[in-house]
């Protein structure tokens, strides 16, 4: 994560707090950047330089009118406003971490084909700890390739336990 990266995240995170409500915000941030990781045309509309300034952030208030906190569509459109569009992602990916790490956990990013509810996330945070030994904050981020089961990742560390990967593993196995 660069030092641009880390500031802005930290900036962001700080607005949140002082507006009161940083887990909402933070947790808005994170569908937000879901959208933008999937959309290519969101992506580069945010980011053109050939379009004006004021265009790009009137497309975040227009985005995100009536799905987001006032304080989410501001951030948003200050970080794309002052050009930075193009770093959204990572910009929104590290303010969520940098929440995470404020209160001693680490973010489990969970891609799975179906949404898990509040039960199945904790169960599941709880098997991440038990096996990394560390508290951890579980994102789930909705993925219809992944055809079951989870694919997990917590920093650098990749879990597979999709059924796609055990499906590879029998197939190399029987070869």
């Amino acid at each position: 994560m660069s030092d641009t990266t880390t500031r802005y995240a930290e900036s962001l995170l700080a607005a949140a707090r002082a507006e009161g409500n940083a887990d909402q915000v933070v947790g808005e941030l994170f569908e937000f950047g879901r959208v933008l990781e999937t959309n290519d045309q969101l992506r580069e509309a945010l980011s053109d330089p050939s379009t004006p300034i004021v265009n790009r952030m009137q497309a975040v208030d227009d985005l995100l009118a009536g799905q987001a906190s006032r304080v989410t569509s501001s951030l948003i459109a200050m970080v794309v406003g002052v050009g930075r569009g193009g770093q959204l992602g990572e910009i929104i990916r590290a303010t969520v971490e940098l929440n995470a790490a404020s209160r001693d956990q680490r973010v489990a990013y969970v891609r799975s084909a179906i949404d898990l509810d509040a039960d199945q996330q904790q169960r599941l945070a709880a098997a991440l700890r038990e096996s990394t030994g560390d508290d951890v904050e579980v994102r789930v981020i909705l993925d219809p390739s992944v055809l079951g089961g989870l694919v997990t990742e917590i920093g650098d560390d990749v879990i597979d336990g999709s059924v796609r990967r055990r499906l590879n593993q029998m197939r190399e196995s029987l070869s």
